[in-house]
């Protein structure tokens, strides 16, 4: 087994990776695969926090389209991150992983309201804790409360898992041509306007001198190489 060189991470999840072969909601065997990643991390003793997204059930944005308010729209989303969130930690949990899910919204009987401290301690305890909810707040992705909560709990390193190999220079799906990028800035990332994570959560991670690594967590063995230091995927380094 070999040896991680992160103790402490922040893994990102779109909630469209949930999605599988669906064309929205959870494909059971998608989040058993991911689950199954995250075990191989979880064995080697690292402590993992995770911030999932709400895509594959609903999107704030998706609701303006269709009348819905962009606050209202935007709490919908906050709830369809909660339900990824239980549903992963159904998951971790069938396979004998400790874990907690806590909520920026309060919402006692199905999780534990957020707590900085108590985070930690759960970390430190050896449990994985899903952080749902987002910020809590609306106009704000789940991208930023990734960039809060890794900073809030000392995170090493947030590890961004999409279903693309990393960051390009330009749109893989428009342009055949795109090149995969090794490592690049959080202030080029801005610049340059890449898709990555949106401009708030960049800015947040460099303030706080967070490295991001983007990588396919598609991939067997991707989240597992990664922390322990393998060349995969992307690296954005604060300056």
């Amino acid at each position: 087994m070999s040896k991680p060189v992160y103790k402490r991470v922040l893994l990102k999840l779109s909630g469209e990776i949930l999605e599988g072969k669906l064309v929205s909601g959870i494909d059971i065997d998608e989040l058993k695969n991911i689950t199954a990643e995250i075990k191989t991390v979880y064995d080697l003793g690292v402590q993992i926090g995770v911030v999932i997204g709400g895509g594959n059930i609903f999107r704030g944005l998706q609701g303006v389209e269709v009348g819905i308010d962009r606050i209202v729209g935007d709490q919908m989303g906050m709830l369809a991150t909660i339900i990824n969130s239980l549903a992963l930690q159904a998951s971790l949990e069938s396979l004998g992983i400790p874990t907690r899910v806590m909520t920026s919204i309060a919402m006692e009987q199905l999780a534990e309201p957020y707590i900085r401290r108590r985070a930690i301690r759960h970390l430190e305890k050896g449990r994985i804790v899903i952080l749902g909810g987002g910020t809590g707040s609306p106009f704000f992705t789940t991208d930023t409360a990734a960039a809060l909560r890794a900073a809030e709990i000392k995170a090493e390193v947030i590890l961004k898992g999409t279903k693309v190999d990393g960051v390009y220079d330009a749109d893989p799906m428009k342009n055949i041509n795109a090149q995969l990028l090794k490592s690049i800035s959080h202030k080029e990332i801005l610049t340059r306007g890449l898709a990555v994570m949106d401009a708030t959560s960049i800015s947040l991670s460099n303030e706080n001198k967070i490295p991001i690594i983007v990588f396919n967590m598609l991939k067997p063995g991707n989240f597992y190489k990664v922390v322990i230091g393998e060349p995969v995927g992307t690296i954005v380094l604060p300056e």
